[in-house]
């Protein structure tokens, strides 16, 4: 239900090219700040005399929040109206990055990080409102050429994160983001359709359907079980472990009542093609952002490379994932998401097991041909599961569909998270590296059996 209308002419020509780089400039905010860190852990155990365990917390903090963030800004964009929250959201994004780089303390980064989560998870559903808003015409070129921005600033982070703080150290990875900011906020102001105040009574039935509880409780769940997996390094935290269960069990209490569910569980029962869809997509991407985050810190850590030189090394996996993501495209609209799932899977388990093959003297060319090999296989996942989501998603319930997509990829990273928090919590080495690769190589068997299981022509 929305409150907000806009009341604009499509823009055409260049005015469409200037509408449509004012909210790219904005959605890229996201998946660039969450990847430019990958290369910046290192440093940041250092400097704040951390541990990775905990280090990984401006991690799946900030996906956490972000997995909140945006279903909850999409109604609240209903309220305030999309072009007020894009604006509002840029401001936090900009207030963040001005003072992490001045962080008294660890803590104090988290929550600094936390605020930048808010922030960019307000503009992507405010900016993607408005486009479906106000673009009719070609509105999948559209869309295209938006996912063409977000897909490379995730893809090209960890290397333009590692250019950065060759210059200006770990500050610069939050520096980097006031030409962006600024860009947008300004041309936004100008360019942006302005909302019309809808009619108050139906905004605060909007209102009500922001189930609070459910949010308080999934919040509670998620970030009480991340504290008891990563002290599993060290000592057990338990008071943790029976908090997150306790609050797991409420949460499902609530969503089974709850008029309007922050998660329906119902949902899932209903939709198990759909569910099998955002399963396979959390494990792809608990695999993915293993390598994502963990390869760098092994670089850096054992191998002794620097924030340039890794940057540099990781693109061995975006360039590839950007090359087949429209061969990929190609292949689905002949065969359907089937065939280049299982071969991501193939992919994906291959380049684990190669994992096992790097030792602390393996020439960078090999590395770059490891790298490469998990790399071809994001491209075919990225298309070919987004493609299996449509085709499990009766079109009543695609928005819905859409969100929890978004929601299992933030639910792999924070796991992806916890994954390397015990592996690399202690003491990194090529010998945990090599168990990564273990984990990862079984996982990816297990991607490749959901991937058979798809029917043929999904």
């Amino acid at each position: 239900m929305s409150t907000i209308t806009v009341s604009a002419k499509e823009p055409r020509g260049g005015r469409r090219a200037l509408f449509l780089i004012t909210i790219a400039l904005g959605v890229l905010l996201n998946p660039l700040n969450s990847s430019m860190i990958s290369v910046a852990m290192a440093k940041f155990e250092h400097v704040f005399h951390v541990h990775f365990t905990t280090a990984s917390w401006l991690i799946s903090s900030y996906y956490l929040a972000s997995a909140v963030a945006q279903p909850i800004m999409g109604k609240v964009a209903d309220l305030v109206g999309r072009k007020p929250l894009f604006l509002i959201g840029l401001a936090l994004v900009a207030l963040s990055c001005a003072l992490a780089p001045f962080a008294p303390s660890f803590t104090w980064l988290v929550v600094f990080r936390l605020i930048q989560s808010f922030g960019s998870g307000a503009i992507y559903p405010a900016g993607m409102g408005i486009v479906r808003n106000v673009i009719t015409d070609r509105q999948a070129q559209a869309l295209a050429f938006l996912s063409v921005f977000s897909s490379g600033a995730a893809a090209f982070g960890p290397s333009i994160g590692g250019v950065i703080m060759n210059y200006l150290d770990w500050q610069g990875i939050f520096l980097v983001n006031f030409p962006f900011v600024v860009a947008s906020f300004l041309l936004a102001i100008f360019v942006l359709p302005n909302p019309r105040r809808g009619d108050r009574q139906k905004a605060r039935e909007v209102l009500r359907e922001i189930d609070l509880p459910g949010i308080a409780l999934f919040i509670l769940a998620i970030a009480a079980s991340l504290v008891f997996l990563l002290s599993l390094t060290e000592k057990p935290v338990w008071w943790a472990a029976a908090a997150g269960l306790l609050a797991f069990v409420a949460f499902g209490w609530r969503e089974h009542l709850a008029p309007s569910p922050f998660l329906s569980l119902r949902f899932f029962r209903q939709y198990t093609s759909l569910a099998w869809v955002l399963i396979q997509f959390t494990t792809v991407n608990i695999i993915f952002y293993s390598i994502f985050f963990g390869m760098p810190t092994y670089l850096q850590e054992v191998r002794g490379f620097n924030s340039q030189e890794t940057g540099l090394i990781m693109l061995a996996v975006a360039g590839f994932s950007l090359i087949t993501a429209p061969i990929t495209g190609r292949w689905v609209a002949r065969s359907g998401s089937r065939p280049p799932l299982i071969l991501a899977a193939l992919f994906m388990t291959a380049g684990s097991l190669l994992m096992l093959t790097l030792h602390t003297a393996s020439p960078v060319w090999w590395l770059c041909v490891v790298l490469s090999v998990l790399g071809l296989s994001n491209g075919f996942n990225n298309v070919g599961l987004q493609t299996a989501l449509f085709a499990a998603s009766p079109r009543e319930v695609i928005s819905t569909a859409s969100g929890l997509f978004q929601m299992s990829r933030y639910m792999g990273t924070i796991l992806s998270t916890v994954v390397l928090g015990l592996l690399f919590g202690a003491r990194l080495t090529t010998s945990a590296l090599h168990i990564l690769a273990v984990v990862l190589a079984c996982l990816g068997a297990l991607v490749l059996v959901m991937s058979l299981r798809l029917p043929r022509q999904s």
